[in-house]
Order: structure tokens, then C-alpha cells, then sequence
């Protein structure tokens, strides 16, 4: 199946970035820490430099928000349509030699990321997603050919879901409420995975309750949405992008979220967390 210029043009950045990450996989690479005390590595920086440079020539009046750039304070003047990127989503799973990484790359419209893309170059699976257009992974085929076929969500979940859950960030509020939710399986994953496992019907939820950054959640929040899915607040709202001047956080951090492919699990676990009155803390 063909897809549109813009996802080829983003899946040919991604691939282009995971190359560069998988030449330092399982090599000895150095480990450094960002000021947050979180792991960063050259594999990292490198990716960064070549999504930034794709992105410049392929979109210039665009500005991007790149995570290892806004670490060290280079952070573009964004309006209303910018890009999130996360040169390498879980680089823990890097550091540690399993190959759930993922190159994250997304545009952001009015708060709301609408165009996605997301490579696991270890996995060798690609995700691609547009508002409006669909969600599509790629198929690897005989030899190098590739071909891209369209994924959707299970629109009905089962009684008993399957949900999907942080390898490296798990909590007891998340074990708590998916006992409450009564889901017959959790997959654990990391990156932005979870949210494409969702996204083409493998799982049906993925709740969060930990903090995050907008380049880890906007590239999987993209595609499930082209396939069906949503993402929302822990209180059921609209989760949204672009958030500076934060009274309680830094810019561009997420509180919690809920992401469904069956938008009613996401009305029955925002009901649940909110009958407590402390979201935050426990359900």
C-alpha cells in the first residue's frame, strides 16, 4: 500500500537515525547524565543531529523541539505548529542491550500531534500515522522490499483486556488499577511501542501514570489516533502538547495519561481514578 509523501518523507528520517543507532548497539558506548539525572549516550546526540538536519531540509520553516537539544537549553520559539522529536525513546533499553528503542518523530497542530512517526530499528518495525489519513506499519519482506499495510485498533475490548505497561517504569498504581480493571494480560515494553501495539490491535490499553516528556508520548499519540485509538488526562480530558510555564513542572513534561483503543476504557478508568479524589497518588 502507498502512503503519503510526508509519512515516507518521516519513515526515511527515522530510518536514517536508527542506522546510527544501531552502529553503537551493544558496543561500548559511554553513558552521561542530562541534568534530570537521566541516561544520554552518543547514540543519542547523533540521531538527534541527523532528525534535525532531515527535518531542516525537508520542513525549514518548521521548528523542532528535540529532547537531548531542549535538555541543554536549546529550545526553538514555537507557535501553534511545531515538531517533537525523541532521537532514541528508551535508551535504558539501549544502555541494557534490548531492542525496544524507537526513534519518535511527530507534528504538533494547536496542541494536538497529528502526523507520526515511529521506528524500532532493533525490531526493524516501522509506524506511521496521519489525522485523517490512517495508521500503516511496515512489512518487512523477501530481501530488502518492504511494503506498508494499514493497522486499526480493536474498537470493542474484550471484558478483560490486554494492556501494555512500562518495562522501566511501572508503578503500584498501575499494577493496582489494572487488577481493578480486571485485564486478562499486561505486556511489558518499553518506548513508544505501547502505544503502537495498541494502535494495530494487539493490546487495548496503556495507562500511565508516572511523568513524562512530550517527545516520548506526541509520535505514538499520533498514530493511535489515525488508528482508531485515544489518548487522553487521567481525568478523561484531552491531553495535550506544547505546554510551557508549567507552575508545577518544567516545559514540555506530561502528567498522566490513558491511552484506549476503545475509548470507553478510557471513561471507565477516568470514572474509577477520580471517585478517589487523589489521582495522583494512589486509585
Amino acid at each position: 500500500m502507498l502512503i503519503g509523501q510526508e509519512l515516507q518523507a518521516l519513515a526515511a528520517v527515522c530510518d536514517e537515525a536508527g542506522d546510527i543507532i544501531l552502529s553503537f548497539f551493544r558496543n561500548d558506548v559511554s553513558v552521561d547524565r542530562k541534568p534530570d539525572d537521566s541516561p544520554v549516550t552518543e547514540a543519542d546526540r547523533r540521531a538527534e543531529d541527523v532528525i534535525l538536519s532531515g527535518l531542516s531540509r525537508l520542513y525549514p520553516d518548521i521548528p523542532v523541539v528535540a529532547e537531548e537539544a531542549a535538555s541543554s537549553g536549546a529550545v526553538p520559539d514555537i507557535s501553534d505548529r511545531f515538531f517533537l522529536v525523541d532521537p532514541l525513546d528508551g535508551t535504558r533499553e539501549f544502555i541494557s542491550g534490548r531492542g525496544d528503542f524507537t526513534v519518535n518523530i511527530a507534528l504538533v497542530e494547536n496542541g494536538l500531534p497529528v502526523v507520526g512517526a515511529v521506528f524500532a530499528p532493533h525490531r526493524k518495525e516501522a509506524f506511521v500515522g496521519a489525522r485523517g489519513g490512517g495508521a500503516f506499519e511496515r512489512v518487512q519482506g523477501a530481501g530488502a522490499e518492504s511494503a506498508w499495510r494499514p493497522v486499526r485498533v480493536r474498537e470493542q475490548a474484550a471484558a478483560r483486556p490486554v494492556a501494555v505497561a512500562s518495562r522501566s517504569h511501572r508503578d503500584a498504581n498501575t499494577d493496582l488499577l489494572l487488577e481493578r480493571l480486571g485485564v486478562a494480560q499486561t505486556v511489558s515494553v518499553g518506548s513508544s511501542l505501547k502505544f503502537c501495539l495498541v494502535a494495530r490491535g494487539e493490546a487495548d490499553f496503556y495507562p500511565r501514570f508516572n511523568r513524562t516528556m512530550e517527545w516520548d508520548t506526541a509520535a505514538g499519540h499520533a498514530i493511535l489516533a489515525a488508528a482508531g485509538g485515544t489518548v487522553a488526562g487521567l481525568d478523561g480530558n484531552p491531553f495535550l502538547y506544547g505546554k510551557r510555564n508549567q507552575a508545577t513542572d518544567d516545559d514540555f513534561a506530561n502528567p498522566g495519561f490513558l491511552a484506549a483503543g476503545d475509548d470507553r476504557l478510557i471513561v471507565r478508568t477516568a470514572a474509577l481514578i477520580c471517585a478517589t479524589n487523589n489521582p495522583a497518588r494512589a486509585i
